[in-house]
């Protein structure tokens, strides 16, 4: 079949699924925090987007970083609306396993959630992380303002050097503007606090993005 070849590829209209016009089910409240999955959220926090691989683990390491509000995991990138992971593990939708990163932007930067982000996988793979291969493991950032843009930009070129320095190859991620979030199953949000011995693969490279790494605001002008 051509979703199980060697190297993966986005499928082309005619072998993409149909999906549903309505969600699979209601997510359920954060199992860690309780908060609400879905919004509206607080008034002037922000959210980030991210996919670096199977999301059980990545949800993980965004929940545990101070002023993160909620995470959730999903589907994204794709052209199934409403998939299953049963349908996006096909690699007949498109899709990335994707992380949503609800944050106060005043206790935690953008920046510092990139740095997470690159350090937590290996971005050079193209549709893979390790052993897991496919559509859906392929690195992206989805953005959702031109400062994210900016800002995913310029990690990407800071992070870039550092990998070149260390004997890897060129970044694949993709950096594109942040398409429709569909939230997975209710058994996938918070996986490794309900199966604390659950599949968490380390894809890391051991490369650091600077600490220090910040871009400049853009200046508007009235």
């Amino acid at each position: 079949m051509w979703f199980r070849s060697k190297t993966p590829q986005m499928p082309s209209a005619e072998q993409t699924l149909p999906g549903r016009t309505a969600p699979i089910e209601p997510p359920p409240p954060h199992a860690v925090s309780g908060r609400s999955l879905t919004p509206p959220y607080p008034d002037r926090f922000e959210v980030a987007e991210f996919a670096l691989g199977c999301f059980w683990g990545e949800e993980r390491l965004f929940w545990q970083v101070p002023g993160v509000w909620v995470t959730a995991v999903g589907y994204q990138g794709g052209s199934t609306p409403f998939p299953t992971y049963r349908e996006v593990c096909t690699g007949r939708t498109g899709h990335t396993e994707a992380v949503r990163v609800v944050f106060d932007p005043a206790a935690v930067t953008y920046e510092q959630l990139l740095k997470v982000f690159w350090e937590a996988h290996d971005p050079t793979q193209g549709m893979r992380q390790g052993n897991d291969v496919g559509t859906q493991y392929r690195s992206a950032i989805f953005v959702r303002s031109d400062d994210q843009r900016r800002m995913a930009e310029a990690s990407r070129d800071a992070y870039q050097q550092r990998l070149t320095d260390a004997g890897y190859g060129a970044i694949t991620t993709e950096i594109v503007p942040a398409p429709e979030f569909y939230f997975a199953e209710a058994y996938h949000q918070q996986y490794l606090v309900k199966n604390p011995r659950g599949y968490c693969p380390n894809h890391s490279t051991g490369v650091n993005l600077p600490d220090d790494f910040v871009v400049t605001p853009l200046q508007y002008v009235d």
